[in-house]
């Protein structure tokens, strides 16, 4: 396999940009309207689910961990099925993932103008809503061509704004429950297995997203050893605010699973109307700073097939001032916009799901394949790495299933 490629780009991906990359792309949509729905499964006990979660997705990224550890090029899943099943499996992965990506990014842009219409309301009628997506879009894509320490520099901004109003939600209302203690009537509750699997699945979904930093690599200063650090850093940090998040919902709202926006409505008791409008502007900002990450990785994954033969070349062509893959950069953006406009945040949500479970299930099946075929070039080997590959497939095709299943009763 070739060990260049084509574009000539910069690596200046730091360590803790990388991470960044990853919480900031971890951190979206769906911490913030998640919590009512595990409400309705496991009830006041739903915190505890975001733990057991915590630690199926963390086998799945200790597969990804090692697999990454072997690459220092740009191409995340694709690259890293490629060469472990050839390169129809590959290509094929790339696809899923790059088509995974642009729904979830499309998504997102849904979500950007659905809650920001809360502050401007025109923003419901369909040329405000265009114009605003429109402008996002330009906006970010300027930056992402301008070159890599910027486009990190905003993405590492974007992370702090998100993860700031979450951490004043969780200690606003913990030092609520210590003052005056919980208004809830707390119950004894039983919760069946199906309905803790089902929690524990539909969980899953607020801790992927990580893979998508591993896009990039090729542009990172030192992909092979960094990227399994960032990936434990960034589960360091998304777990405890996932899991103390949702034990303030539940302990502050009498009926969470009846509500749409529980965040901003468990704000609205313990801080009024100041920290509940602070959360919708988190929203905001997290769906902002999703999709700035977002731009930075997904891009990659065209460039990475030209770079390895299976696209046209010039796709992969770096910009002759700032040495970015311009091109895939604007053909995202295009396409993203065109999701955007003629689809819903529910429709690209669904098309986004299955591919990414899929693409999980591969990167694990690819572990013990790659230590067959490359012996020794992977640089962090992973204990009990084939037990781990077999869990990590089979916790990926369960929450497919579950996922189809949803699917074919809606």
């Amino acid at each position: 396999m070739s060990q260049s490629g084509t574009t000539n780009v910069v690596r200046a991906i730091s360590r803790w940009s990388l991470a960044a990359l990853m919480v900031n792309i971890m951190v979206g949509s769906g911490i913030l309207g998640l919590p009512s729905k595990v409400v309705s499964l496991t009830g006041r006990q739903s915190p505890i689910a975001f733990l057991i979660a915590a630690g199926g997705i963390a086998v799945i990224a200790a597969c990804f961990a090692e697999v990454a550890s072997s690459f220092r090029e740009s191409g995340g899943p694709y690259l890293y099925t490629r060469a472990a099943f050839g390169g129809l499996v590959g290509l094929q992965t790339g696809w899923l993932n790059w088509l995974s990506r642009l729904a979830s990014s499309a998504a997102n842009a849904n979500l950007f103008s659905d809650y920001l219409a809360e502050f401007w309301p025109r923003l419901r009628e369909p040329l405000p809503r265009g114009v605003a997506i429109t402008l996002l879009l330009a906006v970010l894509t300027a930056v992402d061509i301008r070159g890599v320490r910027m486009r990190t520099g905003v993405s590492s901004l974007f992370t702090i704004g998100k993860i700031v109003p979450l951490v004043v939600f969780i200690l606003a209302g913990c030092a609520f429950l210590l003052l005056r203690g919980t208004p809830v009537p707390i119950g004894p509750e039983s919760h069946d297995t199906y309905a803790w699997l089902n929690s524990v699945l539909l969980i899953t979904f607020v801790y992927v997203g990580f893979e998508a930093a591993l896009i990039p690599p090729g542009e990172a200063r030192n992909p092979d050893r960094d990227a399994p650090i960032a990936m434990l850093i960034a589960l360091g940090i998304c777990t405890p605010i996932y899991t103390l998040v949702q034990f303030v919902v539940v302990q502050t709202l009498a009926s969470p699973a009846k509500s749409d926006r529980p965040l901003a409505a468990a704000a609205h008791v313990f801080g009024g109307p100041v920290l509940s409008a602070t959360i919708v502007l988190g929203v905001v900002i997290s769906v902002v700073g999703y999709f700035a990450a977002g731009m930075i990785a997904t891009p990659r994954i065209v460039s990475a097939f030209a770079q390895q033969g299976d696209f046209p070349r010039w796709f992969g062509s770096g910009h002759q001032r700032y040495k970015t893959p311009y091109i895939s950069i604007l053909v995202y953006a295009t396409l993203v916009w065109a999701l955007a406009m003629l689809g819903t945040f529910g429709w690209n949500a669904k098309l986004s799901a299955v591919s990414r479970l899929i693409t999980h299930a591969l990167i694990c099946g690819a572990l013990p394949t790659l230590r067959w075929k490359r012996p020794g070039i992977d640089k962090s080997r992973l204990p009990m790495g084939r037990l781990f590959a077999l869990i990590g497939t089979a916790s990926a095709g369960s929450c497919s299933a579950v996922q189809a299943e949803s699917r074919s009763k809606c």
